[in-house]
């Protein structure tokens, strides 16, 4: 996976999603809200959404796992 600029407003939206879905508590708005900062920024970014997703979800869920910059 290509080396993807991740802003702070996207881990920190996917790790409210994330909170709330290992409680059973995922809400529409903050899956929307994900999804929606998703879109908006690999179109302004000029790269896949799909990836960003994936780098987003991998930084947030599994941070240990991370390559060493």
């Amino acid at each position: 996976m290509a080396d993807i600029d991740i802003p702070d407003h996207l881990i920190d939206l996917e790790s409210t999603a994330w909170a709330e879905q290992q409680q059973g508590a995922l809400t529409f708005a903050a899956a929307d809200a994900v999804q929606a900062a998703y879109r908006e920024h690999s179109a302004a970014a000029g790269v896949s959404r799909l990836e960003l997703e994936m780098a987003v979800k991998q930084a947030v869920r599994h941070p240990e796992s991370e390559p060493a910059a």
